[in-house]
């Protein structure tokens, strides 16, 4: 489990990311009211009926598995003298999935987004709005660096593209075709490697997905844009050694399946996707 940190009004703020959602640690936040004893801030806090009843609506929400049932007692006795909640008592008793508590080296209680923002404001409105501006931020920094990436991967496709096509023109057009056979031909091999592999010619793919914009390959994978800049590169090579068409598509379906089986067995690409 990656975490993160950001550091909102001197105060490090720790945020770990689990199944695409952003949880942050409500200890690290309890620091600015209590630097000595934070996890007891965060017990006062759920000691609070108006806390249970949001953590509950939550669940309910959010939860398929949440269990009701166990939630009415704690419901019913919030805000009482003798009323105490932990965290890990909150999810055994309702397998709520809002909260977690982690032990260890930078352990604490974390919980989703929309809840630590309550129990931010519930701190100080003023450390909530600083909280959710610095989050932003490195939000925004992070769509920003995955938009590099993409288009980085993008590039390097129609490098292998161009590459690609030189070898079409070098190879395959006679000088006595017209620039309409020309495109046609470039059009047929782009083909080849749309079969190979995505099992479909361009299109195929735009007859069945009229309302979406753009070709196939813009909705195409990292995992299947980086195998089809190495097919490009294949292709020219195969091309230059005259080998047929169809022995080509063959070539290259095996191939497609093959660096894709691989990329899936080691998840190496997803990995750099996180870093």
């Amino acid at each position: 489990m990656k975490q993160n940190k950001l550091t909102v009004q001197n105060i490090n703020v720790s945020f770990v990311k689990i199944n695409n959602d952003d949880f942050i640690s409500l200890t690290d936040i309890a620091r600015s009211k209590n630097s000595d004893e934070p996890k007891d801030v965060v017990k006062n806090w759920l000691r609070n009926k108006n806390t249970v009843e949001f953590l509950g609506l939550w669940e309910t929400i959010n939860n398929k598995n949440f269990k009701g049932v166990e939630f009415d007692p704690f419901k019913n006795e919030a805000g009482s003298n003798s009323f105490t909640l932990s965290p890990t008592k909150w999810v055994n008793a309702t397998n709520a999935i809002g909260l977690f508590t982690k032990v260890g080296k930078n352990g604490g209680t974390f919980a989703h987004i929309d809840i630590a923002f309550e129990f931010a404001s519930w701190i100080s409105p003023e450390f909530k709005l600083f909280l959710i501006k610095e989050f932003q931020r490195l939000k925004n920094n992070e769509i920003e660096k995955e938009q590099i990436g993409w288009d980085l991967k993008r590039g390097i496709a129609k490098i292998n593209y161009k590459i690609h096509t030189d070898a079409i023109k070098n190879n395959l057009i006679p000088s006595q075709l017209t620039p309409s056979q020309v495109s046609s031909v470039y059009a047929s091999e782009a083909d080849i490697l749309n079969m190979a592999l995505f099992g479909m010619t361009a299109k195929q793919w735009r007859n069945t997905n009229p309302k979406l914009e753009g070709n196939i390959r813009d909705y195409s994978s990292v995992e299947q844009l980086v195998v089809l800049s190495n097919m490009e590169s294949m292709n020219a090579e195969l091309i230059k050694n005259n080998i047929h068409v169809e022995q080509r598509l063959k070539i290259l379906n095996n191939m497609a399946i093959s660096q894709l089986k691989s990329i899936n067995n080691t998840n190496k690409i997803k990995q750099m996707e996180k870093k």
